[in-house]
Parts: structure tokens; sequence; C-alpha cells
């Protein structure tokens, strides 16, 4: 479903994103980890169409994202960190106009709208204004805009910051909803980019890990941890593997 292919970002000197290669299957969750600066963000970016490489390109849905730049967009919902909402509309205004510009046909509308604000719980404040809504509701209606399109891929960007603890949990609960079967029967293939590792550890099967731009890890969740050891003590080793090994060359 998504084929990242030697992805390369380079700022003058600096290469942000360094060779970063995987491949994601249909139905699968994933966490993508690192520290502040790894280049997590970047990398989704590049993905999304958003920003683009230096080098190497990216199959998303089985298209190209330079060769086919519309059809890779179309085939994914993007929640970047900030949610990109118009604090002026209100939610079901906003969905429409979210929905349009995702070329969803005119006559199923109200229908993919509806089916957002039902799978993330936005129904009794559908005529509310944006601006006026908490910050988990706000969240919630950044997802609905990744979603409305019922897209095959998800790639969401630390989508619980800023929320407190009942607004995670619900946030989470969401997410892994919609990591589970669509109307077709078909998954969600999803890309979850955060820092609370429990979180990881509560919706994701699978981990990549990358750092000051490379690829470290990329496992099972399940084999990652299976000699008992905490994802939070893999994090710290790996990175800091890596720093020593730069250091020592």
């Amino acid at each position: 479903m998504i084929e990242a292919r030697g992805l390369t970002k380079r700022y003058g000197e600096i290469r942000a994103v360094d060779d970063v290669s995987f491949e994601i299957g249909a139905g699968e969750v994933v966490g993508f980890l690192g520290p502040n600066g790894a280049g997590k963000t970047t990398t989704m970016r590049m993905l999304t169409g958003y920003l683009p490489p230096t080098d190497g390109t990216a199959l998303v849905a089985g298209h190209d994202i330079f060769e086919e730049p519309l059809a890779a967009r179309r085939a994914i919902g993007y929640l970047p960190e900030t949610p990109p909402v118009y604090p002026e509309m209100d939610v079901q205004g906003y969905l429409r106009f979210a929905a349009r510009l995702r070329d969803v046909p005119r006559a199923r509308l109200r229908e993919a709208v509806d089916r957002a604000l039902e799978r993330c719980r936005l129904t009794e404040v559908r005529r509310r204004v944006i601006g006026a809504l908490s910050k988990g509701y706000r969240q919630r209606v950044g997802l609905a805009q990744a979603i409305v399109h019922t897209p095959p891929v998800l790639i969401l960007d630390e989508p619980t910051v800023g929320l407190d603890p009942t607004q995670i949990r619900e946030i989470r609960e969401l997410i892994s909803n919609l990591a589970s079967s669509t109307e077709g029967g078909e998954r969600h293939t999803v890309i979850l980019s955060t820092h609370i590792l429990p979180e990881v550890e509560a919706i994701c099967r699978r981990v990549i890990l990358i750092h000051q731009g490379r690829k470290v890890v990329d496992a099972p969740l399940a084999e990652l941890t299976a000699e008992g050891q905490s994802l939070e003590e893999i994090f710290a080793r790996e990175t800091a593997r890596d720093v020593v090994e730069e250091a020592a060359a």
C-alpha cells in the first residue's frame, strides 16, 4: 500500500532524511517513531506530496508521487500536527468543503460527510463553529477531514499532542476504530507518528524508528519486545547507539 524508495531530503549540506526505504502493506498499523528532529514529519510530508524529495520516490496505493501525484494524494488521508481547520466555519460546512477538495462526487457528499461525522463522534456538534470547540473536538474534526473521502491510507502526525488524558484516550480509541474495517470490509493502512510510546503499544503492530534522518529499526512490535524489553528501552538503546557509532567514526 505504501512503498518508500530511498527517500532523501537535503537542505544545503544537511540531510533531514537520508535514503529511507520501507514497505507497508494493506491494513498495517505502523508506529513511526524518532526523537525531535529525526525527520519523521519531513518523511510524512514527502509521502503525502506536500514536500518534494531531493532524491528517491514513493508509491501510495500503487501511484507514484511524482508520476501520478493527484491519484497518490487522493489515496491518503493526512492529519498534520496542527489540524488544517478553519475556525470560522461550522463542522459540517468544513467537512463538505474538505470532501469537495478531495473530489467526492456531489451525489455522495452528504453521505460522506455524515459518515465522517458519525465515525469521529461529531454528529452532536455538526452545526457548531470550529473555533468554539475544545482542542479535543478540533482534533476530531481534523481526523474527520482526513477520512471524509474514505482513503485507503491514513497518515497521522502527533494526533494527541496537547490533549488531556481523557481526550487522549478518546482519540486513541477513535484511531483504533479507524484502523479497523471500513464499509467495504477492507482496513485502512495507518502510519502514526507520536512521542507517546504507550500510544504505539496500544494501537500499532509494527514500529519504524528513524534517527538523524536514517532508519534504524523496522520490525513487528511483538518481536521487538519478545525478550521483555519495553518500547521505551528499545527507543533509548537504538537512538543512543547511532550517536555513539557516529561519534566513534
